[in-house]
This record gives structure tokens, C-alpha cells and sequence, in this order.
């Protein structure tokens, strides 16, 4: 079985054909700037790369270049649309009505656009594709994995906001959580390798840091709790997200900046976290090497985002009543290692001990740099979200 899962934005367009019999990527792709000046689409297959312009207006012309792709005489990794069983779709949020990897329909496309308000930014563009697929190859079966559908399983307590119960109930304002699928499976990966090692497996903290970053707290393999919210501007500071903040500050900055409350609720979306504390970037490499030359506030930046980060491990191995393991994974996750360095230092008291020299130096691989001694694992996980929805989209199909 071959699967196709696509990742919409609202101007770009991710895939992958990932043959089910290895879970395998037969090819990767993407799409930028649909709909804009200078569309850019990049295949990679065969050990190839192509790369070329081509102007494409909306995301149903951008499916049919991904079908154009797939099936080319250079660049195709198939010989027929018609070798593509199931679409997978990344999701990012339906609000309570959708928590699961869900057959779409008629009735769920209704549902998903009457809960658009849950992710404003990212779901009308899911759908386009969701219609453009459905589209251009009706017989074709396609599967929508939410994002929260890994923290559904998070208990009342940890899920809702103390607001009136009768409000949470007409509108569903509760937290959600983000980075679903990425959670989802570096968690499973760690559970495979604690227990092959003979290392408790029960108790993990899994950090997905990168432009944006959530860390979540799983038990026995199930989501508890989750530092990102009812969207993903809460939890720890980001690239441009400013993460947790008092809602009368976010009042107050809106008064002396003269800024509706939305506006303000882009600000601190867009121009906050990294970016906003450094004055310099959103990418914490440029941070550091600012912070190598003497710059103050990316050192802040920097430092404000360890801090948060290790005091949310904290608290969910409070909530856990312990902890076996900490993952690493997403871009800073997997490559920044003096990010991991600072993160799990003065952990101690959790029985957390780095193994500086293999910590160093490592990125984007399997790598266990915890210290033999250590009674918590420290894992990098390199994070597969694609696979996931794959293995998700696969199991719906066979059983609908």
C-alpha cells in the first residue's frame, strides 16, 4: 500500500509517498508561495533533487503538479495515480468535535469548516487540499490526523482552563495541545528502545523544540498533559510566539500600543519569543552566535527559553510521581546540542545525568546521551509526523 500524506500551509503544500510495505519515503516534496510571485517546487526522489518555478494559483493546481510529479518519466517514483491507495492529511486543529484520525466525508468537510475558528490560520488551507484531493481523485479514499489527537487522552484536570464549566461546555475554550503526531511518535520510539534496554519505559517528558516548541508529559504512552494550549501561542518562549503570558499584560499592551485585541494577539505570535526578547532572529542559531559575540538579550532569549523548558520537565515528573526518560526532538531538539546541554544541566535532583561528550557534536540521529549512571535516559529522537499520519491513515482505510 502506498500512501500520500500532505501537509497544507496557507500558501505551501508538504508531501511524501510513503510505501506502507517498509514505511518507506519513496519521495519528498514541497510546494512554496501558491498563489504568489515565484511558486517554487522542490522533488526529491531517486537521490535526486529538482528544483524549478512554476506559477500555481491555488492548492488544487499545486495537487495536480504533486500528481504531474509523482508519475513524471524523470522525477516520478510511480507509474499510475492509480498505485496511490489513501491520502493522509495533517490537521492541525477541529476543536473537540474531531480528536481522531477520522475517514473524511461530506459530513466531517461540514464539521471541520464549522470549527475553523479552533486554528483560523491553518485549517481553511487543510481543507482546500482536503477538496482539492477528494477533487481530483474522488475514488481515492482520504484520512484527516488532527495534531491534538495524541492529547485527547489528557485527564479534565490538565485539559481545561478554571473558567465557568458552562462556558467550556458552549464553546469548548480548553487546551489542545499541538505537535500531536511528532509526540505521538518519538514517545513510542523511546518505549521501544527503554524496554529493549531493560530501562523503565513508563514515565517520559518528550520536548519538540523547534521555531515552535510544546513538551509534553506521557504516562504508560498516553498524553497527560501538554505545555501548548487551546492554539499554539502558549507553553515555553518560541521562535516569534511569546509562550505563557498574563491575559491583563496582553490587556495592557494593547492599551499602550494602541492595538486591538487581536492585533495583539498577533504580536505576540509574530513578533515576540526569540525575535522579540533578542532583537536579532527567530532562529536560535543566530542566537548563539550572537551571544558569542556579546549580545546581551540574545543570551536572555536563549536563557529564558532553558528555564522554561526545564521547569515544565519538572512539573510533569511531579505529575507523574517520577520520570524514566527525556526526549529531544524537532529542529533545536535534534540539532542544537548546547540547547540539550543547557536544558539538563542542575537537573540532578531528577536523577538526570548528560553524557557531555556524546551529547556534543550530535545532530539529527538516535542517540542516547544520558551517562551509564544516569537513572533517567536522555534520547534524540530524530521525529517522523509523516509516518505517523501514514500508519494512521493506513489503519483507518483497512478497517472502514
Amino acid at each position: 500500500m502506498k500512501i500520500l500524506v500532505i501537509n497544507a500551509g496557507s500558501s505551501s503544500l508538504k508531501y511524501q509517498l510513503i510505501d506502507m510495505t517498509t514505511e518507506s519515503a519513496l519521495c519528498t516534496g514541497g510546494i512554496e508561495r501558491i498563489g504568489i510571485n515565484g511558486t517554487k517546487v522542490t522533488h526529491k526522489a531517486n537521490g535526486e533533487k529538482f528544483v524549478f518555478e512554476k506559477p500555481l494559483a491555488n492548492h488544487t493546481e499545486a495537487f495536480n503538479e504533486v500528481m504531474d510529479a509523482l508519475t513524471d518519466a524523470k522525477m516520478g517514483v510511480i507509474k499510475s495515480i492509480d498505485e496511490i491507495a489513501a491520502i493522509g492529511h495533517r490537521y492541525v486543529n477541529a476543536g473537540e468535535a474531531i480528536m481522531t484520525p477520522t475517514l473524511i466525508t461530506d459530513d466531517v468537510i461540514a464539521i471541520l469548516k464549522e470549527n475553523i475558528p479552533f486554528a483560523p490560520l491553518h485549517d481553511p488551507a487543510h481543507i482546500a487540499c482536503i477538496e482539492a484531493c477528494r477533487a481530483i481523485l474522488p475514488n481515492v479514499p482520504n484520512v484527516m490526523v488532527p495534531d491534538t489527537a495524541f492529547h485527547a487522552t489528557m485527564p479534565k484536570k490538565a485539559g481545561l482552563y478554571a473558567i465557568k464549566y458552562e462556558d467550556y461546555e458552549a464553546y469548548h475554550v480548553r487546551r489542545y495541545g499541538a505537535h500531536g503526531t511528532s509526540h505521538n511518535f518519538v514517545s513510542q520510539e523511546a518505549i521501544k528502545y527503554l524496554t529493549s534496554k531493560g530501562y523503565p519505559a513508563r514515565k517520559i517528558v518528550t520536548c519538540h523544540l523547534g521555531n515552535g516548541s510544546s513538551i509534553s508529559a506521557v504516562l504508560d504512552g498516553k498524553c497527560i498533559d501538554t505545555s501548548m494550549g487551546m492554539t499554539p501561542l502558549a507553553g515555553i518562549p518560541m521562535g516569534t510566539r511569546s509562550g505563557d503570558i498574563d491575559v491583563a499584560a496582553a490587556e495592557m499592551l494593547a492599551d499602550r500600543k494602541g492595538m486591538t485585541f487581536k492585533e495583539t494577539v498577533t504580536y505576540l505570535n509574530k513578533e515576540c519569543g526569540y525575535l522579540g526578547v533578542s532583537g536579532v532572529s527567530s532562529d536560535s542559531r543566530d542566537l548563539y552566535e550572537a551571544k558569542g559575540k556579546g549580545n546581551e538579550r540574545a543570551a536572555l532569549a536563549l536563557e529564558m527559553f532553558v528555564y522554561d523548558t526545564q521547569k515544565y520537565i519538572g512539573s510533569y515528573a511531579a505529575a507523574m510521581n517520577g520520570l524514566d526518560c527525556v526526549v529531544f526532538t524537532g529542529g533545536i531538539g535534534e540539532n542544537a546540542f548546547e540547547s540539550r546541554e543547557s536544558i539538563m544541566e542542575n537537573m540532578e535532583f531528577l536523577g538526570i545525568e548528560l553524557d557531555h561528550d556524546k551529547n556534543w557534536g550530535s545532530r539529527g540521529q538516535f542517540v542516547d546521551i544520558a551517562k551509564d549512571s544516569s537513572k533517567v535516559r536522555i534520547l534524540v529522537i530524530p521525529t517522523n509526523e509523516e509516518l505517523v499520519i501514514a500508519r494512521q491513515t493506513k489503519e483507518i482505510v483497512e478497517n472502514k
